[in-house]
């Protein structure tokens, strides 16, 4: 464990951290038994609240999607003390009403990754957390309140976490489409799943930067295009994220805080004890 505590932790592109915001910042670096995080965790304190930062893709933007090191992140986030993640990402629109420069929160995940290490039980202990509704209910439901307060146009749907790092074929999109999800992206998952089984409560803000390569009137995605809405998304997040960090209630007894009961199936004599030590900031006696 590290000597250093937040209560709500950011994973997100590092153009939505405004620094000029935050009291007593500073830069720390934290070691886990899954490897380095994405980069240094940046802590500052905002109306009283403790918040950690972390640049998904690492500064400058220099980590693919399937190459991020979402354990190492989560792990990290738990072992500061966060209890609420809340998770900036950029996604195309499936649906013609969800158009660029919108704000949706996720209700559901669909997932379409294929390498990514997505749970921390593994090697000895096997672990089957409920994953029906994937993001914090609570969380997700202040977010999209906010949002709209904020005059944005605001949905709730269905998230399609993609492997990338290329774009959609036309053929994928429109099958994505045909299955009714609303938007695409590439890094909700596995942070959603990994969140869970650390007992966070993790809540996604997905804006809205182009509409995939399904829409007929509209030009395909293009990297130039994702570029430009997203500097434009990142004005919004920072405003939902002012008036979101005082008001998390970081003392309700949310579901997410028990996804551990009862899930872990290994026998407790069969756990090899380096494993428990690797895993003890989970277990917390449980096995």
């Amino acid at each position: 464990m590290v000597e250093e505590k937040a209560e709500i932790g950011i994973i997100g592109g590092s153009g939505i951290y405004d620094q000029s915001i935050f009291e007593n910042v500073r830069e720390i670096v934290v070691d886990t038994p899954f490897g380095k995080p994405s980069d240094r965790i940046v802590l500052g304190e905002f109306e009283g609240r403790r918040v950690a930062f972390l640049a998904r893709h690492g500064k400058g933007h220099r980590i693919a999607p399937g190459e991020i090191p979402a354990r190492a992140n989560i792990y990290a986030m738990k072992s500061l003390g966060v209890t609420h993640i809340i998770s900036p990402s950029a996604v195309g629109s499936l649906k013609e009403e969800i158009k660029p420069l919108d704000v949706v929160i996720p209700d559901q995940i669909f997932d379409r990754t294929k390498a990514r290490p997505s749970t921390f039980f593994e090697g000895g202990i096997v672990c089957h957390i409920s994953f029906t509704d994937p993001f914090c209910e609570s969380l997700s439901n202040l977010l999209l309140e906010i949002a709209s307060n904020l005059g944005k146009r605001t949905h709730r749907g269905t998230y399609v976490c993609m492997e990338g790092p290329q774009f959609s074929t036309r053929a994928e999109s429109f099958f994505y489409r045909s299955c009714g999800f609303d938007v695409i992206g590439m890094t909700a998952l596995p942070e959603a799943k990994l969140a869970r089984e650390a007992e966070i409560c993790y809540a996604t803000i997905a804006t809205v930067t182009d509409y995939d390569v399904w829409h007929e009137e509209e030009e395909d995605v293009t990297i130039e295009t994702v570029i430009k809405n997203v500097a434009r998304n990142e004005e919004t997040v920072r405003a939902i994220l002012k008036e979101a960090i005082p008001r998390i209630p970081l003392e309700e007894d949310c579901t997410c805080r028990h996804a551990l009961d009862n899930a872990i199936v290994t026998s407790p004599d069969v756990i090899p004890e380096d494993l428990r030590s690797k895993l003890a900031i989970f277990l917390r006696g449980r096995v």
